[in-house]
């Protein structure tokens, strides 16, 4: 049995017995003791009480000098917040005094609407064997069943990101990366599981409570893909490189080729492409999957759905977009653009922007003049050069962002300026038929045409805002982003992170570049 206390009237005052617990239960806790005499405005003596609580020892102390009259059995009634349980707390009465009635609690909870999950074993046991000062649970709402979204499983490794590993001579192995997933015909590649709907809850009051909408998905599945028929399960068609993109499976073939120059022309292919030579300068190269090229890539285009892999370089104005990442021994004077990371030994003078980070290690390490833009990390030995060059480091937001932002802000002004071109044609016919002219069918029909074309153009521009306003969200968002330097950042380098900026004026060594305190600041590696 928990502690608990009765109040007792006295010749000489009001005094408190305290019993103590037994069977290991809990003791009375002073709080309680003093919120029901507060609640009743009965005065007391703070410090007699406390050391009565404290010592319970079961004989009845002075804590006022005042008489009270007599208080019945009484009970206080805790409702959780989310009305989900109802809990009782009773008092004893004054030694004499009455006790409640099982039948007055069953009004009280009526009274007071508390109908769904009454506890009428737990409120039976109290009145046949009182215990006091002691939570007891009176109602009990019957609690929500959340259901859950459907997913879609994949077997197979969704999240490939280049990691280069250091050699013992302190070079970097930049072509065993597990970049590619590779898969056998008939290998399952995705399950669905669908969604569970939630059951509804009851309260303490009877009231329904709805779970949560769940939601459905489905398995989106490319080329080299068999989808069950029941559209649970994903199969491989053929054998291959498995790619998750844009929640699309595909599985994709490779073509490989000695070179890419005067004897195949440009190659645009499905599948991956594997180039044992080189790109010639001025050739392109476009695949839906992987871009290998284990010789140089000069002055050359590059576009893969998925990674590209250099096994030596790109320079010379070569043009590199991967939809994954990028990995290349150097790069110099080349523009590369990935969704993914990119990850080389060196860049020199070029323009580098990765959908995540920017990884710049091995022997050299350097990034030394142009322009690399990362929306998470970029990581260098060095940044610049002794010589001042105009180096730019940006990092914070996805360079996709801006580019798509940029997109949709000329897409709106283009569409504004034909809705504005065509507007006085429509108002000046509605003025005229509002003024009894009459029109052609063929009139009519071409200023229905325009009337057709300024509601798509307004439809146009009101979703391509909202994408706007979304995009400017994400764009704003902080990011924890941060420049590393595992060596020396000369002067001569600029850091921004979002909208904030940092110029190198002089030598900075092993620091990481953070957003601290509103503004780009050093800090310890």
């Amino acid at each position: 049995m928990h502690g608990y206390f009765q109040l007792v009237i006295t010749d000489n005052g009001t005094g408190i017995r305290v019993f103590p617990p037994t069977n290991g239960d809990e003791a009375l806790d002073v709080n309680v003791v003093r919120d029901y005499l507060d609640d009743r405005k009965i005065q007391y003596d703070v410090v007699v009480l406390n050391e009565a609580v404290t010592k319970a020892e079961d004989d009845v102390v002075i804590i006022s000098e005042a008489k009270i009259l007599p208080e019945r059995e009484s009970v206080k009634f805790d409702v959780s917040k989310d009305h989900m349980t109802v809990t009782a707390y009773f008092f004893p009465p004054t030694e004499g005094a009455e006790l409640l009635t099982e039948k007055e609690i069953m009004d009280t909870l009526a009274y007071r609407k508390y109908s769904y999950g009454i506890q009428t074993d737990n409120i039976h046991k109290f009145f046949e064997h009182r215990e006091y000062c002691k939570e007891i649970l009176i109602c009990q709402g019957k609690p929500v069943k959340q259901g859950q979204n459907a997913k879609v499983e994949y077997h197979f490794n969704t999240n490939l990101r280049a990691k280069p590993t250091l050699k013992e001579d302190g070079s970097v192995d930049y072509f065993n990366l597990n970049l590619i997933n590779n898969v056998n015909e008939g290998d399952l590649l995705a399950t669905l599981h669908k969604e569970v709907l939630g059951e509804p809850g009851i309260n303490i009051y009877g009231e329904n409570i709805k779970p949560a909408a769940v939601k459905t998905t489905f398995i989106k599945y490319g080329k080299n893909t068999v989808l069950s028929e029941d559209k649970m399960t994903l199969k491989a068609e053929k054998s291959g490189h498995v790619t998750l993109k844009e929640g699309k499976v595909t599985v994709s073939d490779v073509l490989t080729l000695e070179n890419v120059d005067v004897a195949t022309g440009n190659i645009d292919y499905e599948g991956s492409v594997v180039v044992k030579g080189v790109v010639a300068s001025n050739f392109s190269v476009k695949a839906g999957g992987n871009i290998v090229v284990k010789g140089i890539v000069e002055g050359a285009t590059l576009e893969a759905g998925s990674d590209i892999i250099l096994e030596c370089g790109a320079k010379a104005g070569g043009n590199i977009i991967a939809g994954g990442n990028v990995v290349t021994k150097f790069i110099e004077n080349a523009t590369i653009t990935a969704k993914g990371s990119v990850t080389s030994e060196c860049i020199l003078h070029s323009n580098v922007s990765s959908g995540t980070e920017v990884n710049v290690t091995g022997k050299r390490g350097f990034i030394a003049g142009g322009k690399v833009i990362a929306a998470d990390k970029v990581q260098a030995k060095i940044l610049g050069s002794e010589m001042g060059a105009n180096t730019i480091i940006d990092v914070g937001s996805d360079p996709q962002i801006k580019v798509r932002l940029k997109e949709l802000q000329k897409n709106m002004a283009l569409s504004q300026k034909n809705i504005e071109s065509i507007k006085p044609t429509i108002d000046g016919f509605s003025k005229m038929l509002k003024a009894g002219a009459k029109f052609s069918p063929e009139q009519v029909a071409s200023v229905k045409k325009l009337i057709d074309m300024n509601k798509t153009l307004t439809e146009s521009i009101e979703n391509d805002a909202e994408e706007y306003t979304q995009l400017m969200e994400k764009l704003q968002e902080a990011k924890e982003a941060e420049v590393i330097v595992e060596g020396t950042a000369y002067p001569g380098t600029t850091v921004n992170i979002g909208e904030l900026s940092m110029i190198v004026k002089k030598p900075v060594q092993y620091s990481r570049f953070v957003v601290k305190e509103g503004d780009v600041r050093l800090a310890p590696i």
